[in-house]
């Protein structure tokens, strides 16, 4: 049997923290959340020289203080948990940064394994890194290791088994604080000591180091402990020694310590070149961080983004739609027809498959970002747009959550917490919505694709730049009449540019892209099994008309009017059907149907006009043989395609009015009123009223009505085609409804994460009020103008 081991993963952002994780657990890891935060937990395994090892991945974090949920997390699981070893991965090019988060590992007394990632980067730039003489000083196993490109792995798991087999440890060289602080460390230790539960639970030296620095959450643990007030009065006591003595607080004091410690350590097993050169990244970023230059060639990525996005997956997004139209013509060929068929049909694969034939699409997306994080560019397009977002009120940490957004606007909620202003995460919080994420990204694609595809990566992009100058206008607004002040300044970190790995831009790809598979797979079930019913039922209502009737009274002057032509063919008039000649002739244009269909031919192409004058040419054929029959034929087709197109219009007034009494119909035109302005009819209503409870269902939405109100399932088009084929439809209204859907209030969970991140109901009562209004507004002076201008 394995023998089992615990390990975590720790960091700095952008230390290649990532890769590491990928590389040693592959696919075998999943993603949740810390018990009760909604910080993103990620969990692998591996094996190794007999052990099955369990790897936990926690928040990249700068230090293990209490400043940040992340570095709350992180601190909580080594000291909680007590995993056999911590991978403390380090940027091996940005070392005293990076070795700031080893110190307080150290302080913790944790097993400690040091990944010195990135060392390819470090030997190029001209670091000679001295690995045995940095273990002896840190007491660490150090391992050089390249994430990106899978290498050190191997001799990383072995030091990793080492170190957790390895009852000693290697020699400790402890931080010195300096002979003010040490013995004043020694001495709340000592009685921290005499509590056995604080003893047994924590290192007794960390927890006195952090009581000096002031640590918020170590004083509520020791405000527990049987000896708090002697613990806080020598704490007290040590801190006013140390300001009085040395002229600085004790938490300063202690971190220029460690930062000693850092800068002696490099000073002993680092050699600098002697003329620092400049590196590959810092080369590219003359050009891609220039005042000048910097912000066009942050454009010309996004919009890049969105052409890969659109024409990329264009041919995968026909086989999905073309996917889930045959499997709605099998399932009715197969279920029998009545209610379960609909459920089936029009509430699944109509609502579902909607949503999900865009799906290779916002995979596309993800891909994209992708390459961009992977890479460092993002970094980069950050530091750009640092002093823009600082004109318009934003701070420039911001455009983190930001561009988190075009994934989905739940985690980039989350993401706001790294700002440390209560205003500034509020402003970047209330206008986070303004960004399209993956889930509106379906709806774009459903209206860019019926009615603008010629142009579709530039209505998109232009979208995007729409939903950018609404958050910057709002968060100016904000910042000078709701929450006025000041941005806090911040220092951007840029990471090494590096080239991404396929393994790890598609783990990053499938990670958003599973989220939106799963989003699909339950949320917007239930929300189309919900449309569904509401616009099925009650099944029998009051029509306006009696359609039966209508339609007995069409067949029976089809009969009489058939009647009329079926001598010249056969004696019968219901016998018309069997008719050897008539056979003949409908060969002609069965066979021209066939090629049209089999060769998907649209008319007005040369090879449409091939084929037609080859039936012609084979009716004339038939003409000279049967004259007569050929005008009767002509006559009784006509006459066969005027009932059909009549029953057709019958059975399409029929569901239409069906639909129009249902529930959700009643629903759809109780609340029309308020969209009528803006174009948009009832069923465009309870879409968006749907929408609220995932983006997706809007599309589903669509598709579950457009499915409803097909009457013929052979001749079923994609949801695109339908949307485009319907004379209530204009490129003006399809504007207006994307620019209602880019602005209006976020999804459900996104309000509910939105509560969470603020705490307060009132302003999550005004987000949902505000974007309302805004969308209302802005798609008014849209409609409005553009009828006026008469684009209508």
């Amino acid at each position: 049997m394995a023998k089992k081991l615990k390990i975590a993963l720790a960091g700095n952002p952008n230390s290649g923290k990532t890769s590491i994780f990928n590389n040693l657990t592959g696919a075998r890891q999943h993603v949740g959340n810390w018990p009760g935060v909604t910080v993103e937990k990620k969990e692998g395994t591996c094996k190794y020289n007999g052990y099955e090892i369990k790897v936990i991945d926690l928040p990249g974090t700068y230090s293990l203080t209490a400043y940040s949920l992340e570095e709350l997390v992180a601190r909580d699981f080594v000291i909680k948990e007590k995993p056999d070893v911590v991978i403390d991965i380090v940027d091996a090019s940005n070392l005293k940064r990076n070795l700031y988060l080893t110190t307080q590992f150290k302080e913790l007394g944790a097993k400690v394994v040091i990944a010195l990632n990135m060392s390819d980067l470090a030997k190029k730039s001209g670091l000679n890194i001295d690995v045995k003489m940095m273990s002896q000083l840190l007491g660490a196993r150090v391992v050089p290791t390249v994430g990106n490109k899978n290498q050190g792995m191997k001799e990383l798991l072995e030091a990793v088994v080492k170190t957790a087999e390895d009852k000693t440890g290697l020699e400790e060289h402890p931080i010195v604080y300096g002979k003010e602080v040490d013995p004043e460390v020694e001495k709340i230790q000592d009685i921290i000591s005499k509590d056995p539960n604080l003893r047994s639970q924590y290192n007794p030296k960390w927890l006195a180091i952090k009581l000096l620095e002031g640590d918020s959450e170590v004083i509520k643990v020791i405000e527990k402990s049987p000896v708090c007030n002697e613990i806080q009065q020598a704490a007290n006591m040590s801190k006013n020694y140390i300001q009085y003595h040395i002229g600085e607080d004790a938490e300063t004091l202690i971190a220029d310590q460690r930062y000693g410690f850092i800068a002696g350590l490099t000073a002993e097993a680092v050699q600098k070149p002697e003329l620092e050169k400049l590196s590959f990244s810092d080369k590219i970023d003359k050009v891609i961080t220039n005042r000048v230059s910097g912000l066009p060639i942050f454009l010309l990525f996004m919009y890049a983004l969105l052409k890969f996005t659109f024409s990329g997956s264009e041919f995968m997004v026909g086989w999905s739609e073309g996917f889930f139209e045959w499997l709605s013509g099998v399932a009715t060929a197969v279920i029998p027809e009545g209610l379960f068929q609909s459920f089936i049909v029009d509430g699944i694969i109509g609502g579902v498959g909607g949503v999900l034939g865009f799906f290779p699409l916002v995979l596309f997306l993800f891909l994209g970002i992708a390459i961009l994080e992977d890479s460092g560019y993002m970094a980069r397009g950050a530091f750009v747009m640092d002093k823009i977002m600082h004109t318009f009120g934003l701070h420039g940490k911001s455009f983190i959550p930001l561009l988190i957004g075009m994934g989905c606007t739940v985690p980039a909620l989350m993401a706001s917490r790294t700002l440390e202003s209560r205003k500034d995460r509020l402003i970047t919080m209330l206008v986070n919505g303004f960004i399209i994420c993956g889930a509106k990204v379906p709806i774009y694609a459903l209206f860019i694709g019926a009615f603008f595809f010629k142009s579709g990566a530039t209505v998109f992009f232009l979208f995007y730049l729409i939903g950018i100058a609404f958050a910057m206008l709002m968060a100016k607004l904000f910042r000078v009449f709701l929450l006025p002040g000041e941005a806090a300044p911040f220092v951007m970190e840029l990471p090494p540019y590096r080239v991404p790995t396929i393994k790890g831009i598609l783990i990053h790809m499938w990670e958003r892209g599973w989220m939106y598979l799963r989003k699909a797979g339950t949320i917007i079930v239930a929300v189309a099994v919900i449309i569904w019913i509401g616009f099925t039922f009650p099944q029998e209502p009051k029509y306006s008309k009696d359609y039966e009737a209508v339609t007995a009274q069409i067949e029976e002057n089809y009969a009489h009017q058939v009647a009329l032509i079926a001598t010249g063919f056969v004696t019968e008039a219901d016998k018309i059907g069997e008719s050897e000649i008539l056979e003949k002739f409908a060969e002609v244009d069965s066979n021209f149907s066939v090629a049209l269909e089999k060769g998907e031919l649209e008319e007005g192409s040369e090879e449409y006009a091939a084929l037609e004058k080859e039936r012609n040419v084979s009716f004339e054929k038939l003409k000279e043989t049967y004259p007569e029959q050929a005008v009767l034929y002509v006559q009784y087709m006509a006459l066969t395609s005027a009932k059909d197109e009549q029953l057709a219009d019958i059975e399409n007034a029929m569901a239409a009015e069906q639909m129009e009494k249902s529930y959700a119909g009643r629903v759809g035109h109780a609340i029309a009123p308020f969209f009528k302005p803006l174009g948009f009819d009832w069923r465009s209503s309870i879409a968006l009223l749907a929408g609220f409870a995932a983006k997706e269902v809007v599309v589903a939405t669509y598709g579950t009505l457009y499915s409803m109100g097909e009457t013929d399932p052979e001749e079923a088009a994609s949801l695109r085609e339908a949307i485009q084929k319907d004379p209530l439809w204009t490129p003006l209204k399809a504007l207006t409804f994307m620019i209602f859907c880019l602005i209006y209030v976020p999804c459900f969970v996104a309000t509910v994460v939105f509560h969470k991140e603020s705490g307060s109901w009132k302003w999550t009562g005004f987000m949902v009020l505000y974007t309302t209004v805004l969308a209302w507004s802005a798609s008014f002076i849209v409609y409005q103008g553009g009828m006026l201008l008469g684009f209508g």
